[in-house]
């Protein structure tokens, strides 16, 4: 009987970022939606779809999935990106910046230039603390998970009674 040494299987890099942006968007864009219904946001979750299409399709049911589509696909593109630039950088502050800098790039840029939205001071401050805060929970969720996955954070978690780290 021979034993092998253990060999610790390395994590994909690109598919688990694909898998984090996935459930990045699933979760967040379903929170966007619930924002929107409960009149916490006027920005509606189908936003990022708006400049591709018609505003009366982006108003029917087939509209609502599409835009959550839409935002599953750019948190797809968003982690990737955070795997290839950031996924060495400890701990949650990378991820909260990052989803600042999105929210930014979205919501003073692009999305008013674009007509995804109108220019921020259009909107009240609910709008913009629920939107802002919105991205940055949705960019700890993509930088921590991926930071946790790829640096030694998992090495300053606590072990559990009975269970060996290694």
């Amino acid at each position: 009987m021979s034993h092998r040494p253990h060999i610790e299987e390395q994590t994909n890099v690109w598919s688990f970022a694909l898998q984090i942006g996935f459930f990045a968007g699933l979760i967040w864009g379903g929170v966007k939606a619930v924002e929107y219904y409960f009149k916490f946001t006027k920005i509606p979750p189908w936003f990022l779809a708006k400049p591709f299409f018609a505003a009366s399709f982006m108003n029917t049911t087939a509209g609502f999935w599409m835009g959550w589509l839409t935002f599953i696909v750019f948190s797809l593109l968003a982690s990737l990106l955070y795997a290839a630039l950031l996924r060495k950088v400890r701990g949650p502050w990378a991820g909260i910046g990052y989803g600042a800098a999105w929210w930014a790039l979205l919501y003073l840029l692009v999305g008013p230039s674009t007509g995804m939205m109108r220019w921020i001071y259009r909107y009240d401050w609910n709008t913009i603390l629920t939107d802002i805060n919105l991205f940055l929970v949705w960019g700890l969720f993509i930088g921590f998970s991926i930071a946790f996955e790829f640096t030694d954070e998992r090495e300053r978690e606590p072990t559990l009674p009975g269970k060996s780290s290694g």
